[in-house]
């Protein structure tokens, strides 16, 4: 992977849609950082959901972009979240080398209920429950999977947890979502968003000792935001100056504002990675799934004469004539 030391006007930008790992060498700090611009806006516009779903799928769908393009080997990174809230289910999914895909759950009659009585808020709206983030090798591997309890907190926060529970590792992590217009479009809004995710990785092992990290008592149940080296603190300073405006314009650029943020100490960018609006889904794996009904169950999935399945992620439809599966009815 290549690198170079970020200095402005020197190379080409990333873009939307591409994750750009870095390094801040003098903080011991390892990272990414992406903007969501076309991809993110695709996903959403498909499905035509109310604004507080949109805002709340999108955010899942950069951590797990953040996540997702981390990984060295052929597989899958998968988030769920099940809760008892009006949004009971997000899940947005990565597949190397490029792939995302994602789609929302929700209940439109108490999604509007606690709207109108101003109870809207993600953690109001996702309730209590469970984020899932897996990570799956493919066949013949055993997944790993992380689960963070959503109990009254957000995604980011979430997420922050899950590296503290799941990697031990002084991760923060910021997000964005919102909309923006574009010029000559007809006043269409349209679905942005930005993420930030960086990590305390220190070359010396004493510094990530849990006396050293934890402010010097050795509770591993403290916040990495209790981390009391100097660079991490350092960094999260930093971090906290990151307005949601500078994650999402896109004319500050991914380069840019880690230019902004750590051009005294340098920064170092590399290659970015691409990520695609693309569905997993096709015929012949639909086909495989309905191949695996027993017959009453493929009879009772006939509707006036057609067996109809719809991709809950990319909302394809798919028909089937009943006799194609002549050995199960």
């Amino acid at each position: 992977m290549a690198d170079k030391e970020l200095k402005l006007g020197e190379f080409g930008v990333a873009g939307d849609d591409n994750v750009v790992p870095f390094e801040v060498g003098p903080l011991d700090v390892r990272g990414r950082i992406v903007q969501l611009g076309p991809l993110l806006d695709q996903i959403l516009a498909r499905h035509e959901y109310p604004e507080p779903v949109a805002r709340l799928l999108a955010e899942a769908v950069v951590v797990t972009v953040l996540l997702g393009t981390s990984l060295k080997f052929e597989g899958k990174f998968i988030l769920q979240t099940r809760t008892d809230g009006p949004i009971d289910m997000l899940v947005a999914d990565f597949a190397t080398p490029h792939s995302v895909r994602a789609y929302a759950r929700f209940d439109n009659e108490r999604l509007e209920r606690l709207i109108a009585a101003g109870e809207s808020s993600p953690e109001a709206l996702l309730g209590n429950g469970v984020l899932a983030l897996t990570v799956d090798q493919g066949p013949h591997t055993q997944r790993y999977q992380g689960i963070v309890q959503l109990d009254g907190i957000t995604l980011e926060e979430a997420a922050k947890t899950y590296f503290r529970q799941s990697e031990q590792i002084p991760t923060d992590v910021r997000l964005a979502v919102g909309k923006q217009v574009v010029p000559g479009a007809g006043g269409r809004e349209y679905w942005r968003a930005g993420g930030l995710l960086a990590q305390f990785l220190p070359k010396a092992p004493e510094r990530m000792r849990a006396p050293d990290i934890h402010g010097g008592d050795g509770d591993t149940d403290l916040s990495p935001r209790e981390v009391a080296d100097n660079s991490w603190q350092e960094l999260l300073a930093l971090s906290a100056t990151v307005e949601p405006t500078e994650l999402l314009d896109p004319t500050v650029g991914s380069e840019r504002l880690l230019y902004r943020l750590f051009n005294e100490h340098g920064v170092r960018v590399f290659d970015s990675v691409e990520v695609l609006d693309q569905c997993s889904c096709s015929r012949d794996k639909v086909r495989g799934i309905l191949g695996g009904f027993s017959a009453e169950e493929i009879a009772d999935s006939v509707e006036d004469g057609l067996i109809r399945v719809n991709c809950e992620f990319c909302s394809k439809k798919y028909e089937f004539e009943p006799d194609e599966f002549t050995e199960a009815v």
